[in-house]
């Protein structure tokens, strides 16, 4: 996830789309997709008011432009930051069942408590990647990239 979501887009992302779900278990993609099927676009095509090419870059707390939420990848899993509190944000692992309710109230996003996140009960199975391609039929959902 952090290689595609960092490592192969060459400034950032404009909208992150269902094909972050390619090779998911269709159970799964169905609960968090609603069949909703949409590419993401990357920032490639953007124009600096300069004309200089574009290029990724560090925010900082004070450079939030705005911006309600930072994400930050770590390897263990993603770090969510509220950007009104300015501060580091707890750490959503990246094995958290992709199914669990998260809470959208930055003041539940409190640095060095765990994370707002509520696991469904009971846990759905969910058919591995490995079981589910060795055992489908269906075809790729790859959705195209711009």
């Amino acid at each position: 996830m952090t290689r595609h979501l960092v490592s192969t887009v060459p400034i950032g992302w404009d909208i992150l789309g269902t094909d972050l779900l390619d090779r998911a278990p269709d159970p799964l993609r169905a609960a968090l997709t609603g069949g909703v099927e949409y590419p993401s676009s990357s920032l490639a095509d953007f124009i600096t008011p300069d004309g200089a090419p574009p290029q990724r870059m560090t925010v900082t707390p004070g450079e939030f432009f705005g911006a309600q939420w930072g994400y930050v990848l770590h390897p263990e899993g993603i770090e969510v930051i509220a950007a009104t509190e300015h501060g580091r944000g707890p750490l959503v692992g990246w094995d958290t069942h992709p199914l669990s309710r998260v809470s959208v109230s930055p003041a539940r996003w409190t640095p060095g408590q765990p994370p707002p996140v509520i696991t469904p009960s009971p846990v759905p199975r969910l058919t591995t990647i490995a079981t589910a391609q060795s055992g489908s039929t269906a075809p790729s959902r790859r959705a195209t990239r711009r």
